[in-house]
């Protein structure tokens, strides 16, 4: 992704709020360090920007929390 920062609103829907998108970020972020850690992988950037880059990349959605 060519983006260094997509907006938030680029990212959501109008029915979507952004307290539940951040805490979908952080949920995914987490995920991604638990899964790196099991693995022993040394992940190249935090968590938290590849788990912006998945839901910026549509591989990851709100679940309606």
């Amino acid at each position: 992704m060519n983006m260094l920062r997509p907006s938030m609103p680029s990212m959501i829907k109008s029915n979507e709020s952004c307290y539940e998108f951040v805490v979908a970020v952080a949920k995914r972020a987490r995920e991604i360090a638990e899964e790196a850690e099991e693995q022993k992988v040394i992940l190249e950037e935090k968590p938290v920007k590849k788990a912006i880059e998945e839901f910026a990349n549509g591989r990851h959605k709100l679940s309606g929390m």
